[in-house]
């Protein structure tokens, strides 16, 4: 395939990277120390880490596409400390201390993920100017507060809270009444990021196999498929970092649920038009509704822009013409010229998507199960290209028997329940996200926070 289709991220490094050619396929049955199936963030940064702790472990990754193709080279490129769970939701089920711990491992590994990228020479366009998340009527403002509050209480994020006068004399949202300001948050180029990170873990010996399809696996054992021919690969242990890619497979099934999340990509916008908009080289946005928007500058001056409402398709289908919508194209065409009315009418020049893993309580988890010889890490729910990071630490950690802060992390071992089978789960999924849109429509008409959000807050971990 043309992999340039993925997205704007990859059509802008399609040159450097050779057009994405592929590197070869498992060409016969291996044995390896650890198989990790799927090459994006979470199986490159577990091997990239498993390499710090033993140079001389055979490391065998498994990749349908090129690495990459999935989340890891699609997404909104906020290396950030967001967690599907906020810090209170999770203080309410493991303890204050653990939901401290959690939030300040997040808040680290924005910083980490710049280090390695540093070391390693990956220039991935790294920016860390934080997030600006508009607050944009009453209810919004609400929202905003909260968020700070949290903050305040928590004392791991620092949030700050800036209010009208300020948020409009800085930035070009008219109908802005605040906004909260992050700092734990990265700009980066995700496929930059990916890609270079691939590289490196070959450099340190690991292996490859692209277009190598993974069917299942058990007891250690992976079978795969490469050219028609069905392989074997004998692995201690086999990580699962397929995320919402690997909803087909049968060792995931309905664990995971494949929500599509989509973007666009403005022309380059000129200085003139930047300094109206107020966001600078490495900050990210987005406001408080609850149909999830974000965005980002792009180190070439373009808007990288993306947000949910697309469907989920029955059955967790995962197909390439899923990528797209023009309905949900003119949604984020339309909502980002209202956020920024300056840029109304400039020129898309890219649309693209793909599937996030929602897990079925949105908490993201990473374990190991040494008698069955499988590890997995997933469930990030859009939070994942930072939180991969953490995720690799955490594996090597666990594979290589040690026993350190980040494995006494509360989402470590944590086991989702499953989602419903079909329909329920094409009904509940679907109205889950109109009733999003059906809040946000509900609080801009009555001024007042949303009863749908109200009901749908415990199903999120907010």
């Amino acid at each position: 395939m043309d992999y340039r289709s993925v997205g704007y991220w990859f059509d802008s490094i399609a040159e450097a990277e050779d057009g994405f050619r592929p590197r070869p396929a498992l060409a016969g049955d291996e044995t390896v120390d650890v198989a990790i199936v799927g090459a994006g963030l979470t199986g490159l940064w577990t091997a990239y880490y498993l390499q710090e702790l033993d140079p001389g472990l055979r490391i065998l990754l498994l990749e349908r596409e090129v690495a990459g193709f999935g989340a890891s080279g699609r997404n909104g490129g906020w290396c950030s400390a967001l967690f599907p769970w906020s810090a209170s939701a999770l203080a309410a089920r493991y303890g204050r201390d653990a939901a401290v711990a959690q939030r300040q491992a997040m808040v680290d590994t924005v910083d980490e993920v710049g280090r390695v990228a540093a070391a390693e020479g990956i220039d991935c366009d790294y920016v860390r100017g934080g997030t600006v998340t508009f607050a944009r009527d009453r209810v919004q403002l609400a929202a905003a507060q909260a968020e700070f509050a949290e903050s305040e209480e928590f004392g791991v994020d620092r949030v700050s809270l800036a209010g009208t006068e300020t948020v409009r004399a800085r930035y070009g949202v008219p109908d802005a009444v605040a906004a909260t300001l992050t700092p734990a948050c990265a700009r980066v180029h995700p496929a930059k990021l990916v890609r270079g990170l691939a590289r490196a873990v070959e450099r340190r010996g690991a292996t490859i196999a692209e277009g190598t399809e993974v069917l299942g696996w058990q007891d250690g054992v992976v079978r795969v498929r490469t050219g028609g021919v069905e392989r074997t690969v004998s692995a201690g242990t086999v990580v699962n970092a397929t995320e919402g890619y690997g909803s087909q497979l049968p060792q995931v099934g309905r664990r995971i649920l494949p929500l599509y999340s989509l973007m666009i990509a403005t022309e380059p916008l000129s200085d003139a038009v930047w300094d109206r908009i107020g966001i600078e080289h490495g900050q990210t946005f987005a406001d408080f509704r609850h149909l999830i928007v974000y965005g980002q500058r792009t180190a070439d001056n373009r808007i990288a822009f993306g947000g949910r409402g697309a469907r989920y398709h029955l059955g967790s289908a995962i197909h390439t013409s899923y990528d797209r919508s023009p309905r949900v194209r003119d949604h984020l065409v339309r909502t980002l010229g209202e956020l920024f009315p300056a840029v109304a009418g400039v020129r898309i020049t890219h649309h693209w998507g793909g599937p996030l893993g929602v897990p079925r309580d949105w908490h993201a988890a990473v374990g190991l199960d040494r008698d069955a010889r499988e590890a997995w890490a997933g469930g990030y729910v859009g939070d994942g290209l930072s939180t991969t990071n953490l995720a690799g630490r955490t594996l090597a950690d666990l594979i290589a028997h040690r026993s350190t802060g980040l494995t006494a992390l509360p989402w470590v071992g944590h086991r989702s329940p499953r989602w419903e089978p079909e329909p329920l789960r094409f009904l509940g999924a679907n109205a889950g996200l109109v009733a999003m849109e059906g809040a946000d429509l509900e609080e801009r008409a009555t001024g007042r926070r949303s009863v749908i959000a109200r009901a749908m807050a415990p199903l999120t971990g907010h």
